[in-house]
């Protein structure tokens, strides 16, 4: 053993009990702790709450709604997700095509690799399949505070089975679908990049 203690990092909006819980150098942030009153010191993994943000808060809105149903009301996690990461340094992940990112001034990722944000920092898109999830689960990364983040897996396997709804237009589009639970969940692998670009950031708290 090398004895190397781990720069210490905080996961803000994960699951009770998930993936960033029980890991050396890691202070995970769940909804019982409220994600948007973190005021550092450490870089930040952000996962802030997507549900808002994606085509299915139109259709519920539509069909429900409700102010607590209306698009990108997210009571707002994303914008201080989004204020802890520029502080503090780290990476916020959300799903591809997210509303959020054109809301809060992000760049949307367009090509394949990490690519300049116009506000600052990088943003890229990956595939969580390609880090062993059982859907697609396309990705859009922001990072801010370190000029060279790592390469990531940038192919994009199909994976076995879907999130969401059955495609309407019949059974051979279609794929067995994850639970809600299983859909949300990342990879191990996959945190443990989010977390090794969190630690290399370079903001001196």
């Amino acid at each position: 053993m090398s004895g190397h203690t781990p720069r210490q990092i905080a996961a803000l909006y994960v699951e009770p009990g998930g993936a960033y819980f029980g890991l050396p150098g890691v202070d995970p942030w769940d909804e019982s702790r409220d994600a948007r009153k973190y005021a550092g010191p450490h870089p930040v993994v952000a996962h802030p709450p997507c549900q808002r943000w994606g085509a299915m808060a139109f259709v519920n809105y539509a069909r429900w709604g409700g102010e607590h149903n209306r698009p990108g009301n997210d009571l707002g996690c994303f914008r201080a997700a989004l204020r802890a990461v520029q502080t503090y340094g780290g990476v916020l992940e959300h799903p591809a095509k997210s509303r959020a990112f054109d809301f809060h001034g992000l760049t949307r990722p367009r090509a394949q690799g990490w690519q300049r944000c116009h506000s600052g920092g990088l943003v890229c898109e990956v595939w969580q399949s390609a880090y062993g999830h059982k859907a697609n689960k396309a990705t859009w990364l922001y990072c801010f505070g370190i000029e060279g983040p790592p390469e990531l897996r940038w192919e994009r396997p199909r994976g076995t089975h879907q999130v969401g709804y059955h495609d309407q237009r019949g059974k051979s589009r279609n794929k067995p679908t994850l639970s809600r639970k299983e859909a949300s969940a990342t990879p191990p692998e996959f945190r443990e990049v989010l977390i090794s670009i969190a630690r290399a950031q370079g903001i001196q708290s």
